[in-house]
């Protein structure tokens, strides 16, 4: 198998992933904050260190303010809705994912905000000035795009969004993992990420850092472990945003997942998956027919069409020589509008640490040849 899929799960996992997991289900097999017992202690002991991994591997000093939920999608669910106002309007950039553009289309349309897009080509923190209103009070954005790999300038967006009072939520979906981020250079508000992509994580591992957590509504409502006889949720995080039992397993996974990356290194992956991106940037460059969208993007998503076949079909035609990637929409119309592929979408190679030369030369060839076929 080839597998071109990692902007949508990681594949396949480092080999010290699923031990951990395995051992986090055999060892710590209690619910953490729920009783003095050796296994809720040790369940706990699993979900603290990977606070502390997490804070560590980003750059802030308060892993309390790592809040854990099940993907990005509920990490940005949860920064949204925990800050929007009633009156409120909200700047999105033009590439948006679902997980981002759903949650504030709903709230706009029960009436508890506006919004409106800022562009993302040209100088995108002019473009942002331009687009502000005197009701603007909330920025989202991606940090890179899951649709061409196009990078967003995150710490001007950051410094534009403080100067001007702004509450700024970044969509690190695409980013986590994948190229080096300190938080301590970007003054941003929440940093929404899933565990299951570039950080290599199993599913059901993702997470929002807040910087600062207090003034914020609840999301979810529930056992918190701590203040039991309260019928609100506790003041104090992680626990006022946690309501019920995390995955321990999932979050064992992260930590671990963590632990390799920062052994190869963000910036070593980044750079790799660049080039393995460039080389087949070049090889598909030379299939007639063939067009690329913005291929000199770094790291490593790549995005194509043909002129005359389709995306799904190219996309079941590569799954019946068992090579993975993904066609359509990717969950980002926005992005797809943009880029003027609304119409059927995209072919979406993405790119990992894990790939070789060998196999973007097999893959170049292959499509090639189902091509030339129709």
């Amino acid at each position: 198998m080839i597998y071109f899929d990692n902007a949508a799960t990681s594949f396949p996992k480092p080999g010290t992933v699923l031990p951990a997991v395995e051992r986090a289900i055999r060892h710590c097999g209690g619910n953490p904050g729920r009783g003095a017992h050796p296994l809720a202690a040790a369940a706990a002991e699993e979900v603290y260190n990977c606070r502390e991994e997490v804070a560590g591997f980003f750059g802030t000093s308060a892993p309390e303010n790592v809040i854990f939920c099940q993907n990005a999608t509920a990490a940005l669910n949860l920064a949204i809705k925990t800050r929007i106002r009633p009156g409120m309007h909200v700047l999105l950039s033009d590439r948006e994912h679902n997980a981002v553009f759903r949650p504030i289309f709903r709230l706009a349309s029960e009436g508890l905000c506006t919004y409106s897009f800022f562009p993302t080509d040209g100088d995108i923190p002019n473009a942002i000035r331009a687009s502000l209103r005197k009701e603007t009070r909330m920025l989202v954005c991606t940090q890179i795009s899951n649709v061409t790999g196009k990078a967003l300038p995150i710490e001007k967006i950051g410094a534009l969004c403080r100067e001007t009072g702004i509450y700024f939520i970044i969509d690190a979906a695409q980013s986590a993992g994948h190229m080096p981020i300190s938080l301590e250079k970007i003054a941003y508000d929440a940093f929404c990420a899933p565990g299951h992509k570039g950080l290599f994580g199993i599913p059901g591992s993702g997470f929002c850092i807040l910087r600062d957590g207090t003034g914020l509504s609840t999301y979810a409502e529930g056992g918190s472990g701590v203040e039991s006889l309260s019928p609100e949720m506790p003041k104090r995080l992680p626990e006022r945003y946690e309501a019920g039992t995390v995955a321990v397993p999932a979050i064992a996974s992260l930590a671990a997942g963590i632990r390799e990356v920062k052994r190869y290194g963000p910036a070593a992956i980044e750079e790799k998956e660049t080039e393995l991106k460039n080389e087949l940037a070049e090889a598909l460059s030379l299939i007639p027919g063939i067009r690329l969208y913005e291929p000199e993007n770094r790291g490593g998503v790549l995005s194509f069409t043909h002129e005359r076949v389709s995306p799904e079909e190219i996309g079941r035609a590569l799954a019946e020589e068992n090579i993975c990637v993904r066609s359509g929409f990717h969950c980002a119309p926005l992005a797809h509008r943009t880029i003027g592929t609304e119409e059927k979408g995209t072919v979406r190679a993405s790119l990992g640490i894990f790939n070789t030369r060998r196999e973007v030369s097999l893959f170049a060839g292959t499509l090639s040849r189902i091509l030339r076929g129709r």
